[in-house]
């Protein structure tokens, strides 16, 4: 027995350390890495620069001492930071176990389906650790520079680290097992999807808390960021030092503060074997989850990228729209460039499913609603092809047609020039109805809108061009796309269309510099 777990602990290990191998051979792991470190010294900044990642609802932070930094890092990297890039990161693992056969090899040998998908999930926490362990030497450099506590205490540093960011992690490592594993969840629509349940995790588990008085005490159970815990925990430190009532609540990620401001001592966290225990549930949680996914294991691997793909379309069903648009646009076919275009066009098409005309009408819909009806809809109409602006430069990569493909006189630039206009027209049909609008109203609000278009269409070829993966510029426009609900003017065509028109514009130039760059280099590959 102890030699056939033995076994089984060298082949989880072997799975483990082949996989970081390969991700530590990709540029995406390094550049992830600097990100988070520079924005891991963003997390820390002096007391005169006007702002504050982690703060109190009365406007007051902890000195920067090993505990205070701790429970910073802590928070985010398990709600912010390393949560949701965490899983661009990682995921993709399995998917490229079974396009590339990898599997069929591995389930031939003795190692269990529990046993590949925990070293797949272990494969994952380790990126993460490596990740963290980095942020915690940038946060003792930051602690020293600041100088306002320069006593060191690794164990109150890494204690909010393994109480709330691992747990956290966790369900995050298991999410994107199972997002590798339904062959629907493998490219955009399980991107977009998981910043739906991130956004929802997150503010779900505050709702109804905030500025609470008398905040719940802690039971068996915390939420899965374990903001609730930590903001129990402020509450009680203040209230013991200061000896009045606190509102319930904290800020996290950019609170503004003065040099007036207060400034209170956080030395240490003291969490009881109850909290403990409530943060180990979580931990439990992800772990079961992942084992959760061994009975399906075959059949996912049986459901390969290729034959996802040779099912996304329309089918028999649709024929009917696909022969509409042949006759409407094979009379644009004229020309090298305009032949090329609407044969790159028609795949698009061809590849759209019942559900995507579907929510198409539902989106041009809303642009006829009221004003606010009018922004969702053009915002969401921006979001609807984001599976085709930045894969249109990837796909003689991932079919592996480029060496055909590219024996064409001046077959870079006419296809680039054609996989823009795809990207470009898709997101000017289903913005029509706000355009018409536009227009009839405001004609410099459609020229803003258009040239927002052509930005977007032009920085998904170069993003998917410089990290040759469609991942960053999804994650990016799903970022965006909540950020402008929220009220940010990034795309305010209609409420500030001469700084939305003038901010696109200028960043045409360097999109297209930096594609005439990536281009030529990711087509050689």
């Amino acid at each position: 027995m102890d030699l056939l777990h033995m076994g089984t602990l060298q082949r989880v290990l072997a799975i483990l350390m082949a996989d970081l191998r390969e991700r530590m051979r990709t540029p995406r792991f390094w550049v992830v890495l600097g990100i988070m470190t520079a924005a891991t010294w963003w997390c820390f900044p002096p007391a005169d620069a006007g702002y504050s990642t982690l703060s109190l609802l009365d406007g007051s932070r902890g000195r920067y001492s090993s505990g205070w930094i701790g429970m910073g890092l802590g928070l985010i990297y398990s709600s912010l930071l390393l949560n949701l890039v965490g899983f661009y990161l990682v995921r993709g693992t399995l998917t490229r176990d079974f396009d590339t056969r990898v599997w069929q090899l591995l389930v031939a040998t003795p190692m269990t389906r529990g046993g590949y998908l925990l070293a797949k999930w272990a494969s994952h926490m380790v990126v993460f650790g490596a990740i963290m362990l980095t942020g915690v030497v940038v946060a003792l450099v930051a602690q020293w520079v600041r100088a306002e506590d320069r006593h060191i205490d690794l164990i109150e540093l890494l204690k909010p680290l393994l109480l709330l960011s691992v747990p956290s992690l966790a369900l995050t490592a298991m999410f994107a097992i199972w997002f590798d594993m339904v062959p629907w969840l493998r490219r955009t629509a399980g991107n977009v999807l998981f910043f739906i349940v991130w956004t929802t995790m997150l503010t779900m588990s505050v709702a109804g808390q905030e500025g609470d008085a008398h905040p719940e005490p802690q039971g068996w159970t915390s939420d899965p960021s374990g903001m609730i815990v930590a903001a129990r925990e402020f509450h009680r430190v203040r209230f013991e030092q200061t000896g009045k009532a606190q509102p319930f609540g904290f800020n996290l990620g950019g609170d503004r503060v003065t040099v007036d401001s207060t400034f209170f001592d956080w030395p240490e966290w003291k969490p009881d074997a109850r909290l403990v225990a409530s943060r180990a549930l979580w931990l439990l949680l992800a772990m079961l989850g992942t084992l959760a996914a061994a009975p399906l294991l075959d059949w996912a691997a049986s459901r390969g990228l290729g034959k996802t793909k040779a099912r996304s379309g329309g089918g028999r069903a649709m024929r009917w729209l696909h022969r509409l648009f042949d006759r409407v646009l094979d009379p644009f076919a004229r020309g090298s460039l305009g032949i090329l275009t609407i044969a790159e066009l028609k795949l698009v098409l061809r590849q759209r499913a019942w559900w995507w005309w579907a929510a198409a009408l539902g989106v041009m819909g809303a642009q006829f609603g009221a004003p606010e009806g009018l922004r969702v809809g053009l915002l969401l109409a921006w979001m609807l092809p984001l599976d085709v602006l930045a894969r249109g430069v990837l796909r003689e990569r991932d079919h592996d047609t480029g060496a055909l493909v590219f024996t064409a006189p001046n077959a870079l630039l006419r296809l680039l020039a054609a996989r823009f206009l795809v990207g470009f027209i898709l997101l000017f049909g289903l913005s029509l109805p706000a355009l018409v609008r536009m227009i009839a109203s405001e004609p410099l609000q459609a020229l803003a809108a258009v040239t927002a278009m052509a930005s977007i269409a032009s920085w998904g070829l170069c993003m998917g061009a410089l990290c040759r993966n469609s991942r960053p510029f999804e994650l990016l426009m799903v970022c965006t796309a909540y950020v402008c609900l929220q009220g940010a003017a990034i795309f305010a065509v209609i409420s500030e269309p001469a700084w939305t028109l003038t901010v696109h514009a200028i960043g045409l130039l360097p999109a297209w510099m930096l594609l005439a760059w990536a281009w030529p280099r990711l087509a050689r590959r």
